[in-house]
């Protein structure tokens, strides 16, 4: 059987290259040649991290993750195990012959491999880029035959090879769409077609950083033709809670719900009225980095809108810290930090669309470390020297010491992550980071909690929430408000 494998696999070799393809002989040799290395994947990725934005940058290092991978599975267990000599070019003619040619094992094709894996890893996040790409993979793979540097069997090797890399990281690192928020708990909310009976406030000023302010009222009219827009953030602006109160109080009125476009901190703003006046509450992503959105899985201003015209809505936890028990305290939904956290975090979102996520965490870990000094309070009752305390309304997955996404908005828990002070604590974490095992690192502590007590917290240390930096009026208490927050959501179908 492996004798006639092999001399069909070079008969239809025979075929491919004793056969006129019009127009292939200028473009199939010069597309061959720029996939060396994986130049033109690594290109297509940069143009695509550039352009892209978040799904961009996301699709861009899946693909290259898994061409990396292919890459390692073809050059180590591959070419390493099976010796295949490479075609004859009797039959081919020498117009199409590459100027250099290879001299490594036939068996499998690397640049099949690279280009499988490269569109497949990004169709796993973006199908239509994943589609769009095929027909450019499927060439290169093909162009290895045309120019006589494999025979068919080595691409189609080479190929499988190359989708299973990808699978592979996959199963490592998992999408978005893999991991997106369960359906769970249901919650009502009033279904609005065309947004009517929807009032949003929207901050002119989010995600932007130059240029002039964005016509908000247009772009939630694109999508939301009914709804009613308030903005905030021009030139004469009134203060964020007394548009939202306005807005609110009309919403009510409207017998609809309150609808928020901006960041994070905007969004923190806009849950806590939607709280006190038991509205259900609209996500427009309109941010820089818009955390809980995106954690909600809501990406577009589509996919927001659809939720509010079906109805689709979900309960969600909140999260509150507070300077005394009598007091009303400040809700957070995604992230509280105090310490060096903040720098931390700004450091790594700076480099990680540029080096990607571990890379970025690792630069970010050295710089804070190297920079930072302990700070003395008490956790939960403990005195301990620490560089910073992280909590999460609800778990967070990714580096011990820099999560970066959730899966569930309504687990019940605060995800409390302290990074202690003391000897060669520095130098400890940092070697954690490196070896991607902060978790097990003496020097992080880690514990699902409903409630916390930080003490001894010396007034005017700055603390941080959903983006947001204020000052501490000492010693705090943080809290769960389990599902206290109504928010649209597309549900998945089963």
């Amino acid at each position: 059987m492996r004798k006639v494998l092999s001399n069909l696999d070079r008969l239809a070799f025979v075929r491919v290259a004793s056969r006129e393809w019009p127009g292939a002989q200028r473009v199939l040799p010069r597309l061959s040649r720029t996939a060396n290395h994986g130049l033109l994947w690594c290109g297509i990725a940069a143009g695509a991290a550039v352009l892209g934005g978040r799904p961009g940058r996301r699709a861009a290092l899946r693909g290259v993750a898994s061409l990396a991978a292919a890459s390692a599975a073809v050059n180590t267990l591959g070419k390493g195990s099976v010796r295949r000599e490479r075609p004859l070019l009797d039959t081919v003619p020498v117009i199409r012959r590459l100027h250099r040619q290879p001299f490594t094992s036939s068996f499998p094709s690397g640049h099949a491999a690279s280009a499988v894996a490269f569109a497949t890893g990004v169709g796993f996040e973006k199908k239509w880029w994943g589609l769009a790409l095929a027909p450019v993979a499927a060439s290169v793979a093909f162009s290895r035959v045309y120019t006589g540097v494999h025979y068919p069997g080595d691409v189609l090797a080479g190929a499988a090879l190359g989708a299973g890399a990808a699978f592979a990281v996959r199963g490592l690192a998992p999408t978005r769409a893999q991991l997106a928020p369960p359906a769970r708990p249901r919650a009502d909310a009033p279904a609005l077609p065309g947004g009517r009976g929807l009032v949003v406030v929207a901050n002119q000023g989010s995600g932007q950083r130059s240029g002039p302010l964005p016509d908000r009222a247009q772009e939630v009219h694109g999508v939301l033709p009914q709804a009613d827009v308030m903005l905030f953030g021009g030139p004469d602006a009134r203060p964020l809670g007394e548009v939202l109160e306005e807005g609110a109080e009309l919403a009510r009125k409207q017998g609809g719900a309150l609808g928020v476009l901006g960041g994070d901190g905007t969004i923190n703003a806009a849950a806590a009225v939607a709280v006190r006046h038991g509205l259900p509450l609209a996500v427009l992503p309109g941010g820089t980095h818009n955390h809980f959105a995106y954690d909600l899985g809501i990406e577009t201003y589509a996919q927001a809108a659809r939720a509010v015209e079906s109805g689709e809505a979900v309960a969600v936890d909140l999260a509150r810290f507070r300077a005394e028990p009598h007091h009303e305290g400040h809700l957070f939904l995604n992230t509280f930090s105090i310490g060096a956290y903040p720098e931390l975090v700004r450091i790594r979102e700076k480099w990680a669309g540029r080096i990607g996520a571990w890379p970025a965490g690792v630069l970010a870990a050295w710089e804070v470390l190297r920079t930072a000094e302990p700070l003395t309070i008490e956790v939960n009752g403990r005195r301990r020297p620490v560089w910073m305390v992280f909590v999460g309304n609800c778990q967070y997955r990714g580096l011990g010491l820099a999560p970066v996404r959730r899966h569930d908005l309504a687990d019940g828990v605060l995800d409390v992550r302290v990074v202690h002070g003391g000897r060669l604590a520095r130098t400890r974490l940092l070697a954690a980071a490196l070896t991607g095992t902060p978790r097990s690192s003496p020097v992080l502590g880690e514990a699902r909690l409903r409630t916390l007590r930080i003490g001894g917290v010396p007034k005017g240390t700055a603390l941080a929430y959903d983006g947001e930096v204020a000052p501490s009026q000492g010693s705090l208490t943080l809290e769960k408000e389990n599902e206290a927050l109504t928010v649209y959501r597309l549900l998945p179908e089963w």
